[in-house]
């Protein structure tokens, strides 16, 4: 997988709209599915610091272009592109249908709660800008640095 700065433009990557494209393609509706393809293409095409600003940016774009912008939430958006990122390293399918057999766990919408508090999920910072997990690090994070807050208070 290919890493490139945050900041970086990447010559010849493709935008959101046809990353979407691409993903109805083959769907009837863009659900949860969908978003994880969308974000495994990112992920694939222009590397994991990148994506983060293409897929937020698109996600940002189309609830604003759907008069919901309160949908748009900063930290679902960044830790799910670091989270599909993360697994897409590990083996590099060429295939989503085989990523996705593989990860089956990023099927689940509730996968960011084994990281997160539902309240800081909730929360206005958490939607507004990057806030990191509190209930258990991220699975590239130093586990010796943090424990789960679970765990902090026995």
């Amino acid at each position: 997988m290919t890493m490139h700065p945050a900041d970086e433009h990447v010559v010849g990557a493709p935008d959101f709209d046809a990353l979407m494209a691409e993903v109805m393609a083959t769907a009837e509706r863009f659900g949860h599915r969908e978003h994880v393809h969308l974000t495994w293409l990112a992920v694939r095409r222009v590397g994991v610091p990148a994506a983060v600003g293409l897929v937020s940016d698109g996600i940002q774009r189309t609830t604003r272009y759907a008069r919901v912008p309160q949908k748009y939430h900063a930290t679902m958006s960044r830790a799910w592109v670091e989270l599909v990122g993360h697994h897409a390293a590990e083996h590099g399918e060429d295939d989503f249908t085989a990523f996705i057999d593989h990860h089956p766990a990023l099927l689940d919408k509730r996968l960011l709660t084994r990281f997160y508090q539902p309240a800081t999920l909730a929360s206005a910072q958490a939607r507004t800008g990057w806030v990191e997990p509190d209930r258990a690090p991220f699975p590239w994070q130093d586990t010796g640095r943090r424990r789960p807050r679970d765990e902090e208070a026995r």
